[in-house]
């Protein structure tokens, strides 16, 4: 062996790890960073919720690539200069644009304990993928899924739509569609889903191979949900013309205003017509958690899948989002692809079997399971829940406010967290649109504006479990001050609101 080493002149250069020289300095340099993390969020009301970026922030993200390396110090110096004050602020009571949950402190701290493990939860047998388990369990639990029942993490619902979408699929065409495509059958497969669904469902379908064409997006009532009967009556008329319906998508919380579809009836109609039952929950599923909420889940439970977001109302960091199927072999069936490299082993590192790989695209897998665990377990299902419900009482608030002031309007009924309101005025659209820019740019508040019945509507998301009273008071005064001026003619393009006062 020493032959033939030296005879291919093998020598390797010495040892030169990633790990730091001085484990002392590091220390004393990452316990600066964790203060300064936590002093982040438990300040954050000291901060305007967002900014708009600097020309000459922006151009420091434009250097060329480094070559060499720099201090840990200097570094963090630019994050802390250039990064933090100029981050989404969804960490931040006064953020209700878009549905973005504010984290917790215990979910940071779990985050950094899964890069310290820096597991990759694709396969094999190990307690990070343990933990995952254990979520699934309580999810089954939750939503009253059998014992069969799989879940997986995945980046947030637009993924776990797609991925329901494809088990759909793969239930409706058989596995040999995963091999041969979706051929001619496939092509007569639609799905249904409400006007009022998110987005993500018609990508879903284009990335499925049925385009968005297959998707048919059915007309809502008067409370913004799916209208079961006009539902019932396209799948007829598909049925007439050669289709092969095969999928429907409720939704337990509308991206628009948070409303919640009749999932029992949907979940009949599913029954009857022997279709695929899917729930695209991103936040309003967890609502389940919530003893007021729930029975507007009622349903739910009869799903064939589940999609939601831990990173909203769970309040997890992004990302954390979650596929729930009830027949877990339907599931692993759309997605299981053995392969010599992935042997699957009764001992030893490679035993486990099924892995998580076997229920999703992914290999190369985050914990992020473990700050989900961390954050059920330290607050436990009631306090969540009980958050939750504040956040929706607090929308109830703001929709008092609205109707109380002459000068606003409700465009939309307030169905669970999210209000969308306008400022009254000659050109609303323009106003409006104006107004939200106006709020954000302020530092104020971070309204975000959808359009409804063709009008432009301001919208307010209440997700974060820090907004309070005084921060929808505060948006509110904002709304009605810039609607005034620009409505008066005092602001001008160029004119920028002056930051809030704190």
């Amino acid at each position: 062996m020493n032959e033939i080493l030296r005879q291919a002149q093998v020598k390797p250069e010495p040892c030169e790890t990633l790990d730091p020289q001085d484990w002392s300095e590091f220390r004393a340099q990452a316990h600066r960073m964790l203060d300064d993390a936590i002093d982040y969020i438990a300040n954050i009301r000291e901060r305007p919720v967002w900014q708009p970026i600097p020309d000459e922030v922006r151009a420091k993200f434009r250097s060329g690539l480094p070559r060499e390396g720099s201090a840990l110090a200097d570094v963090y110096r630019e994050f802390t200069d250039n990064v933090v004050p100029f981050a989404t602020g969804n960490v931040h009571p006064g953020f209700m644009g878009w549905v973005h949950g504010g984290g917790s402190a215990v979910g940071m701290l779990a985050e950094m304990l899964a890069a310290s493990l820096n597991a990759n939860l694709g396969g094999r047998d190990h307690m990070p993928i343990a933990v995952e388990r254990q979520i699934v369990a309580w999810m089954r639990e939750l939503f009253g899924f059998p014992e069969g029942a799989s879940g997986i993490f995945v980046t947030g619902t637009s993924m776990a739509n797609l991925l329901a979408v494809l088990v759909a699929r793969t239930s409706a065409l058989g596995t040999m569609a995963r091999q041969h495509g979706i051929g001619n059958e496939g092509a007569l497969l639609t799905a249904y889903t409400s006007k009022a669904a998110h987005g993500c469902i018609s990508k879903a379908m284009d990335i499925a191979g049925f385009g968005s064409d297959g998707l048919r997006q059915i007309a809502v009532d008067g409370d913004h949900r799916i209208d079961v009967a006009a539902l019932r009556r396209q799948i007829a008329i598909d049925r007439e013309s050669g289709l092969k319906p095969f999928l429907v998508v409720g939704s337990a919380g509308t991206v628009d205003i948070g409303a919640i579809d009749d999932l029992a009836a949907l979940s009949a109609l599913c029954r009857e017509e022997k279709l695929w039952f899917h729930v695209d929950g991103a936040f309003g599923a967890l609502g389940i958690l919530a003893p007021a909420i729930a029975p507007r889940l009622a349903g739910i439970e009869n799903a064939d899948s589940i999609g939601l977001d831990f990173h909203k109302w769970g309040q997890v960091p992004y990302d954390a989002g979650f596929l729930m199927v009830r027949d877990g072999e339907k599931h692993r069936q759309a997605f299981a692809a053995p392969a010599a490299y992935l042997r699957r082993e009764t001992r030893g590192l490679a035993a486990g079997s099924p892995w998580p790989c076997d229920y999703g695209p992914d290999l190369s897998r985050g914990f992020r399971a473990l700050k989900t665990w961390f954050t059920l377990k330290t607050y436990g299902t009631e306090r969540l829940g009980a958050a939750m419900a504040r956040t929706c009482a607090l929308a109830k608030y703001l929709e008092a406010r609205v109707l109380a002031e002459p000068q606003l309007e409700l465009a939309a009924p307030v169905a669970l967290n999210i209000v969308c309101f306008r400022y009254r005025a000659e050109d609303s659209d323009g106003i409006n649109g104006e107004i939200v820019a106006d709020v954000q740019e302020s530092g104020i508040a971070a309204p975000s504006s959808t359009t409804l019945d063709g009008k432009l509507a301001i919208r307010a998301a209440i997700v974060n479990h820090r907004t309070d009273i005084a921060d929808i008071d505060a948006l509110v005064s904002a709304v009605l001050e810039f609607g005034a001026r620009r409505s008066a003619k005092i602001l001008t393009e160029a004119e920028v609101p002056p930051l809030a006062a704190h």
